[in-house]
């Protein structure tokens, strides 16, 4: 495929996994989760740096 060319496809039942920064917890969610049930603290895509 040439560069610069976008994929098309169905991207409804795309989902990322979140990290609880403070207890560990890992969900798979389609948005952001907000926060943790377990402990109640902010949750981070786990496909982003932490830098």
């Amino acid at each position: 495929m040439p560069h610069g060319q976008d994929i098309e496809g169905d991207t409804s039942n795309y989902s990322s996994k979140y990290e609880c920064l403070q207890c560990g917890n890992i969900v798979e969610a389609q948005t952001h989760p907000g926060t943790c049930s377990k402990c109640g603290g902010d949750f981070q895509n786990r496909a982003k740096s932490l830098e």
